[in-house]
């Protein structure tokens, strides 16, 4: 049995999702159809998919994956034939995990299969946007181009994401720094204060009082804290791995305050940029808004763009169908309309990629120049209160020998 990803539709039009088993896409299609769904979207869960069909190699960095298609790319447009570049680049990876797929990618393209079909064989390296770029670069004769394609998008990606992980390594780093700083005071240094306090006699000030029933607390119950929040976290992980938990993250996510539109934007440039490739290559537009709505990495977009599909298929434009998912900006709509009229919705996305990527960018730079001061007033606050606390008693020590 293999379990499958689906997006439907009930007898009242509701948008529903989940996970079932079935021998097949047919099997499931007909169990969901004697629940009286219809389906809008079927797909195989990635480990599945995974497992069976990635038989060597592992997990490739995308820089590894940038200068290889880069590489491709340059010894196509000289005249290389694909099979003897392909060997060579496999000769000088210096990759690990990458020199036995494209070992196994030459083996297959030598016995006949499509370089397309043999890269389908490993999702965990070449994902669907590469696949079917390179296969529509292939029923184009325009492989070399698309691969140039390819490899500045892969590097437009990269980017965005070194700047994302970058914007909340500082706040991270700098809140761990805080909680060790913390836990040492109240655990180590707050005891033997009160031992000094003790020994003196006297009426401690109240705040000091709260300082030392919170380290004797710590000091008690911190490895319960330190399991509860372990399981919490982990079952929060693993809660988030199932469908629904996918579907009520990513639905918090774009919700709360400052990630939340951060968040919506991204997911917004990797969709415009994945519809503008695949577009631009020849791609088939049910399967773009397909590949796109995959891509972003948010079950929200990815099933307003299963259901643009549904529209379209009922004979609706793009843009119209777009309108009727609030996840999609009225900007966005708009330029997708005038592209629509133009017939370059393909360079009306790419603009739009541009945009919110600029965006994003701006927000990123805004959030890290915001983020050090608050952290720091933060920081300040939490360990001044605690040093305030340990010595106010100094402050009436002639009382408390008294």
């Amino acid at each position: 049995m293999r379990t499958y990803i689906y997006h439907a539709r009930d007898a009242g039009g509701k948008s529903v999702g989940g996970e079932i088993q079935a021998e097949d896409e047919a099997g499931a299609t007909q169990i969901l159809g004697k629940r009286d769904l219809t389906v809008v979207a079927l797909k195989l869960t990635v480990e599945r998919e995974v497992q069976q069909k990635v038989t060597v190699g592992g997990k490739v960095k995308t820089q590894d994956l940038v200068v290889f298609t880069r590489q491709l790319a340059t010894m196509m447009d000289a005249g290389l034939p694909l099979v003897q570049a392909l060997s060579s680049l496999e000769e000088q990876t210096t990759n690990k995990n990458f020199k036995p797929v494209l070992r196994q990618v030459v083996e297959q393209v030598e016995q006949g299969q499509s370089f397309s079909q043999a890269l389908a064989q490993h999702p965990k390296v070449f994902n669907d946007i590469y696949v079917n770029l390179i296969q529509a670069g292939e029923a184009g004769g325009l492989l070399s181009e698309i691969l140039e394609r390819l490899a500045a998008e892969q590097e437009a990606s990269a980017r965005l994401k070194r700047k994302v992980k970058s914007a909340l390594m500082y706040p991270m780093i700098v809140s761990c720094v805080a909680l060790v700083i913390s836990l040492f005071l109240v655990l180590k240094v707050v005891p033997q204060f009160a031992d000094i306090f003790k020994d003196l006699g006297g009426q401690l000030p109240a705040p000091t009082r709260i300082l030392i029933q919170i380290s004797n607390a710590l000091q008690r119950y911190l490895l319960y804290v330190v399991v509860l929040v372990s399981a919490a976290v982990y079952g929060i992980s693993r809660l988030k791995k199932t469908p629904w938990g996918v579907q009520r993250w990513d639905r918090i996510r774009i919700r709360l305050p400052v990630a939340g539109p951060l968040s919506k934007k991204i997911a917004l440039t990797r969709f415009a940029r994945t519809f503008s490739a695949l577009t631009t290559s020849g791609v088939p537009i049910l399967q773009t808004l397909r590949i796109a709505g995959h891509s972003t990495g948010n079950t929200i977009l990815e099933f307003a763009a299963m259901g643009i599909i549904e529209s379209i298929e009922k004979g609706d434009g793009i843009a119209v169908s777009m309108a009727k998912f609030p996840i999609f900006p009225p900007m966005l709509v708009r330029m997708v309309a005038a592209g629509e009229q133009t017939g370059r919705v393909d360079t009306m996305m790419q603009k739009l990629a541009e945009f919110y990527n600029e965006e994003v960018e701006t927000t990123l730079s805004g959030l890290a120049s915001l983020i050090e001061p608050i952290l720091i007033v933060i920081i300040g606050v939490i360990v001044g209160s605690i040093v305030i606390c340990m010595f106010l008693p100094v402050f009436k020590m002639s009382e408390l020998v008294q």
